[in-house]
This record gives structure tokens, sequence and C-alpha cells, in this order.
């Protein structure tokens, strides 16, 4: 049974950070892409970070230089620091893990977490 756990969201003013985590368990870690995902109310879920086994990193221009994506293959866990937090940022953040031809895109992920809220407050 394939588990994905996010952890570290909360409050935080903007111009801040926070660093998310993200613990996987019941697959062959090192054959995913991870992925970072965010869904704002009334908006559509959207990728925010990807990262493959390698190392290989993919980030959308919203986030470019202010998100890192990292992960540490022999725990299973992908990290997501997140600094220079603007009020836009506020989402539900879930960890997603696809097959290793994935990227951007959510229907490319197959293993989901429940999600981390983030909120930043003005």
């Amino acid at each position: 049974q394939v588990q994905v756990v996010e952890s570290g969201g909360g409050l935080v003013q903007a111009g801040g950070s926070l660093r998310l985590s993200c613990s996987v368990s019941g697959l062959i870690f090192s054959d995913y892409v991870m992925g970072w995902f965010r869904q704002a109310p009334g908006k559509e879920r959207e990728v925010v970070a990807a990262i493959s086994w390698k190392g290989t990193t993919f980030y959308p221009v919203s986030v470019n230089g202010r998100f890192r994506i990292s992960r540490d293959n022999a725990k299973n866990m992908v990290y997501l620091q997140m600094n220079s937090l603007k009020p836009e940022d506020t989402a539900v953040y879930s960890c997603a893990a696809g097959d290793q031809s994935a990227t951007r895109f959510e229907k490319e992920y197959t293993y989901w977490g429940q999600g981390t809220q983030v909120t930043v407050s003005s």
C-alpha cells in the first residue's frame, strides 16, 4: 500500500519561509518522479516543483527562484523549501509520485498525499 504524507504547512507572514516535507512508502522511491502541487480556493491545481530521481528539477515561472525542491532517496523523503512567500502562495500543497516520464502535468502523477495547508498573511 502506497502512502504519501505531507507535513510542515502553517501560517506565515509575507516574506517568510516554510519547509514542507513529504514521506513516501510502499513503492520503489527511486523509480518515481516526485512533484509538489498546490490548489488555491476556486483555482485549478498547479505544479510548483518536480524532481527526478537523479535530481533534475522543474519549476514554473511563478515560483522559480523562491521555491526549491529536493529529495533524499535513502529516506524516501521529498522537501519543498519556500522562501519569500507571498499571499498568492496561499493554497493546499500536495505531494505526488509519478512514473519516470512525469513532468508538470497533474494527470501524470499516480499517488497523492492528502495535502497540507499553507497560508501567507499580508
